[in-house]
């Protein structure tokens, strides 16, 4: 069944839905009154919708019943990747996003070949949010995921005093055979934590963006035997999280 993120009119009872959503089911997906969609609240509540009138530029829903859904991960995982080239970032927040990510912060790395233009900013990034909340809708999510404009180490650092475990996705480690840190960070989690990773553009970190980061507590991590591809490890990253805080649980 569709689900859209939507505001909510508690003395209605109902949703008023315009835009992009609006269009979404009357032009693409042809619904008509009394068809029944989800619709989710800003404060992350279901509801099983009926479509009750449909107007030249607004449809009205009316709340059928209350839904009790969760597909959340416990905890609140951010994802920073180092500015990656071309279409690469969309890719991560719409599978990160699939994958139960709370948060996606671009980080402007000393190997980001891609120069972060500030003319084009809020389109850009208006672009991630809506590829974030398709996902979210795509995956049945209650939350959608968060995108925030790019930032430079030192905001990244400052930012990142408020989190629970930090860790940097470094593959330097896998080449010296590291395999534990990862395990213990995950297993150190606990329901309602947050997990902060940063990941390096095409080029990597450097030396000095992970040193200058181990200093304020993050924990440099293996992803395994293998050097993952920049859009690859963040997936790879919340795979681990979901096996390690729900199927093992």
């Amino acid at each position: 069944m569709q689900r859209y993120f939507v505001p909510y009119s508690s003395a209605q009872n109902a949703f008023q839905i315009t835009g992009d959503d609006f269009r979404h089911i009357v032009k693409v997906m042809r619904m008509q009154e009394n068809d029944e969609i989800i619709l989710v609240t800003e404060d992350r509540q279901s509801a099983l919708c009926k479509i009750t009138n449909i107007s030249n530029e607004q449809l009205t829903v009316r709340v059928v019943q209350w839904l009790e859904e969760s597909a959340e991960l416990p905890i609140e995982v951010t994802i920073v990747s180092g500015l990656p080239k071309g279409d690469k970032l969309d890719l991560i927040i719409q599978k990160g996003t699939e994958l139960g990510a709370t948060k996606f912060i671009p980080f402007i790395a000393a190997r980001s070949i891609v120069k972060w233009d500030e003319k084009k900013a809020d389109k850009k990034i208006g672009r991630w949010q809506k590829i974030a909340k398709e996902a979210a809708e795509q995956s049945h999510r209650s939350v959608v995921p968060s995108v925030e404009a790019p930032q430079s180490l030192s905001t990244l650092i400052m930012a990142s005093e408020h989190y629970d475990v930090k860790i940097i996705a470094y593959e330097e480690e896998s080449k010296q055979g590291e395999k534990r840190n990862l395990v213990e960070c995950l297993q150190s989690l606990t329901i309602g934590n947050s997990l902060l990773v940063v990941f390096g553009p095409e080029g990597g970190l450097t030396t000095g963006e992970v040193e200058k980061l181990q200093e304020h507590g993050f924990i440099s991590c293996s992803l395994g035997p293998r050097i993952l591809r920049t859009e690859t490890a963040p997936l790879y990253l919340l795979s681990a999280v979901s096996y390690q805080l729900e199927l093992l649980r």
